[in-house]
């Protein structure tokens, strides 16, 4: 398949506010993938951070250490491989961004797990479906990364 045609050498994990989706995609891509990739994420706005995230990470030994909710504007640097953008708002916003750059863009259908609501277990349930979700996805888009081979 194209898409593992090379190995993104960084990566940038975009949604709306940079406090669930995106984080969530950033510190399941540097669990799996080798340290070599430099993974980051950011948001069009930013929000606050947000504690099931860091819950639903932690069932798995991963977390965001202290990662808080940045914009693009926030970036120290601005050149990525490979855009990954997990909202509409933030497809549309890295499509603008990266206008006059040569940049993958891909855009992740990824559900907000803040739009639901109900009893805690509800809640954690949604935020486990994008945590899962997320891992999926990344397991088949960088399944030789993931596997440390470096196929060129």
């Amino acid at each position: 398949m194209a898409e593992n045609a090379s190995a993104p050498r960084s990566i940038l994990f975009m949604c709306r506010m940079n406090s669930v989706r995106s984080p969530m995609a950033e510190a399941i891509a540097r669990h799996h993938l080798p340290a070599s990739v430099f993974v980051t994420s950011a948001g069009v706005r930013a929000g606050d951070r947000d504690p099931f995230v860091d819950a639903v990470l932690a069932e798995e030994g991963m977390g965001l250490d202290e990662h808080q909710p940045r914009t693009v504007d926030d970036l120290e640097d601005d050149y990525f491989d490979l855009i990954v953008t997990l909202a509409p708002e933030a497809h549309h916003a890295a499509l603008e961004f990266t206008r006059s750059m040569a940049v993958d863009v891909e855009y992740w259908p990824t559900p907000d797990p803040t739009a639901v609501t109900g009893t805690r277990d509800q809640i954690m349930h949604a935020y486990r479906d994008v945590r899962e979700r997320l891992k999926h996805r990344m397991a088949n888009r960088f399944a030789a990364e993931a596997q440390g081979n470096d196929a060129d």
